[in-house]
């Protein structure tokens, strides 16, 4: 018995040992099964892969991102394929992130914690993707082009100065369109999108139309003279210029010329402030202020002889054509009766063949060159544009706002300013020949809520006009332009 005794207990002790290293084996080759997935924590771009190898976790993660996002537009539901948007998941760069996970931690280490059923703390990998802007955005530019309501011009009325009201319309903010469906396509759960919409500004009628409804307003009013029309719009530089005689639409270029009567003085007080500065004297001034705003010829006669006593009108207009380029537009003469004739201008306005308004020989512009000088002190009275560039250092910024200042003074109530709303500033100089009123000008800065304008007319008939119809024309052709800068909308 003594010597049977140790011999079961070693049998024991080896059945023990051998069970140990079986149980061992046992979970080493469990664990070895589970190291060779991913870890039951991991998610890889939001998408649970826990306890599948690389081809579940890559086919899983195809099919998360491979479901059509919804795109919502309005009362329109959209299904867009990512594919469509050129939508690829980067699943190498994400493969090799999760191995990087399922081998991170020391085999033992990790066996350790299988053995004590210790949980890995979880674990996340961020998307990666990519996808193409310009498929996306061309996507999104077909569903605006069916679905988009755009905006609807305002629409002359015709045998009238006025406009029908435009619509906003309403359209997709496809830029942003673009982000918040780029973060959708990358989101495996949230994948619907609500598409932004914009209300559009309902825009101007372009420039032809103006045009259109102008020679409509002529041909009703019955004249049957010249008429020169010039506008510019002072925020985008765009200008329309227009000619039409005896009701036929002909050439702008070369401009015709018209006599400038007092308009001229514009280019008096922009010739003045070459040679003198602000401030001036109190007699300068004065005469300044009467030239503009009274229409003054005899201030306008001693400010020329300021410049220079015999040669002053020469000056103006070497200022005008020369200094600015305005080929058409000159000052021969004093205004007093009786001055001599300082020099004869030949100039492209005033050789025309087909059109000719037996313009002053003394004083003559035309409605473009007429509209520029305005758009020049517009621009210079902001710190910019030609004047200060062709005078640099003599006339200053200062200067052409006081200029146009007092043109602002200049209130008649007719003519252009008869076409605009009370109120409006209409920075204007007008002239017309009287005894007989064969010619009628008016030109101005007209400054509106729907941007600031210059516009120069000029009519001219043979036999002499009669006043009344005629200045009501001017007041109709000013009030259609005012109406297409500042059309009404619903």
């Amino acid at each position: 018995m003594t010597r049977g005794g140790p011999n079961l207990l070693r049998l024991i002790s080896i059945g023990l040992l051998v069970a140990a290293l079986g149980l061992v084996i046992f979970e080493l080759i469990a664990y070895s099964r589970s190291r060779a997935r991913m870890p039951e924590s991991l998610t890889v771009a939001g998408v649970d892969v826990g306890g599948l190898d690389q081809t579940e976790a890559i086919e899983r993660l195809l099919q998360v991102y491979s479901t059509p996002v919804e795109l919502v537009y309005r009362d329109q539901v959209i299904q867009l394929a990512p594919a469509a948007a050129g939508f690829r998941l980067d699943t190498e760069a994400l493969m090799a992130a999760a191995e990087l996970e399922r081998t991170g931690t020391d085999f033992w280490s990790g066996f350790w914690d299988f053995l004590w059923n210790r949980p890995r703390p979880p674990a996340e990998i961020p998307v990666r993707a990519e996808y193409s802007r310009a498929q996306l955005e061309t996507v999104l530019r077909d569903i605006a082009a069916r679905y988009d309501e755009p905006p609807k011009l305002a629409q002359p009325i015709p045998g009238s100065t006025e406009f029908l009201p435009g619509e906003p319309g309403i359209l997709l903010d496809i830029a942003r369109a673009s982000e918040l469906v780029a973060e959708v396509m990358s989101n495996p759960t949230h994948r619907r999108v609500v598409l932004p919409v914009a209300s559009g500004i309902a825009p101007k009628p372009d420039f032809r139309t103006l045009q259109t409804l102008l020679q409509q307003n002529i041909d009703l009013a019955g004249f049957d003279g010249v008429v020169a029309i010039y506008i510019r719009d002072l925020r985008t530089g765009d200008d329309l210029h227009l000619v039409y005689d005896r009701n036929q639409v002909t050439a702008a270029e070369p401009d015709p010329a018209f006599t400038a009567a007092s308009m001229i003085k514009i280019g008096i007080g922009t010739a003045f402030y070459r040679y003198f500065d602000e401030p001036l004297d109190e007699e300068a001034r004065r005469w300044m202020t009467e030239m503009i705003t009274r229409s003054g010829n005899d201030p306008a006669d001693w400010l020329m002889e300021r410049i220079s006593p015999s040669r002053g009108p020469l000056d103006v207009t070497d200022t005008l054509m020369d200094g600015l380029g305005l080929e058409s537009t000159f000052m021969a003469g004093f205004f007093r009766p009786g001055s001599p004739l300082l020099w004869q201008y030949t100039t492209p306005g005033n050789t025309r063949p087909d059109i000719d308004t037996h313009p002053d020989p003394y004083n003559q512009t035309t409605a473009s060159e007429i509209g520029l000088l305005l758009s020049d002190l517009y621009a210079c009275a902001r710190d910019g544009g030609n004047l200060l560039a062709a005078f640099p250092g003599l006339i200053r910024p200062s200067e052409c706002q006081h200029l146009l200042d007092l043109l602002a003074q200049n209130k008649i109530g007719i003519l252009i300013e008869a076409g605009v709303p009370e109120g409006t500033r209409v920075a204007h100089k007008h002239g017309w020949t009287d005894s007989p009123l064969d010619s009628i000008g008016d030109a101005a800065v007209v400054y509106s809520p729907g941007g600031d304008y210059v516009l120069s007319i000029f009519l001219w008939n043979s036999p002499e006009m009669i006043w009344e119809p005629t200045s009501a024309l001017m007041g109709d052709l000013s009030r259609a332009v005012y109406n297409y800068f500042n059309p009404p909308v619903r």
